[in-house]
This record gives structure tokens, C-alpha cells and sequence, in this order.
């Protein structure tokens, strides 16, 4: 199970977290990105507590896509540091994870 993973993405507008998915997507980088709008962060930028409404990526990919995926993300999104976390999957249904497989790794 450890060679999946799953990749959040926040983003500052629909546009750009479309654009990333899409060429996420396109590119078989992921298998299938969820986008979930208006989510509120709070975070600390720049010497002090920031407020924002950004766009919420959940990215489902595998480990050995994981390099190639952020360096698409870092040149797609305009955030100067963009949130680009990945956590491995310890359990899922066999059944989508297969899927998953079968999607980028062909």
C-alpha cells in the first residue's frame, strides 16, 4: 500500500486549481484530483497571522509520480511557496487502488 499516496494542493483561485488537476490528470500524474472550494487557511506569511479562501487539491497518485507532480505544481501555481504535502496511503479498497494503478502506470 505504501506506493500510493495522496497529495494536497491548496490554491488561490477555481481557475489555477482547474488547471493543476486538469495537467495532473492529462499528464498521468494522478489518477483523479478532487477539487473542494472555499476552504478558509489561516497561516503565518510574512511576520504575521494571514487569513485566506483558497481551493483544496486532493491528489490520489502513486510514490514514483510523486517528483514529477510537484515540479508541475510549482510551475502551474502563483503562491511564491505553495502547499504541496504528500501522505502515503497505509490502507485503502483494493479495488481503487488498482484503478489507480491501471490509470497512471499505463
Amino acid at each position: 500500500m505504501t506506493d500510493y499516496r495522496v497529495v494536497l494542493v491548496t490554491c488561490p483561485s477555481l481557475e489555477e486549481a482547474e488547471k493543476i488537476a486538469r495537467r495532473a490528470v492529462e499528464e498521468k500524474l494522478a489518477a483523479c484530483v478532487n477539487i473542494s472550494s472555499r476552504v478558509i487557511s489561516v497561516f503565518w506569511w510574512e511576520n504575521k497571522v494571514e487569513r485566506a479562501e483558497e481551493v483544496f487539491l486532493v491528489i490520489k497518485t502513486k510514490k514514483n509520480k510523486i517528483e514529477r507532480l510537484i515540479d508541475l505544481v510549482k510551475k502551474t501555481h502563483s503562491y511564491q511557496v505553495p502547499e504541496i504535502i504528500s501522505l502515503p496511503v497505509t490502507e485503502g479498497s483494493k479495488n481503487y487502488l488498482e484503478w489507480i494503478e491501471k490509470v497512471i502506470e499505463h
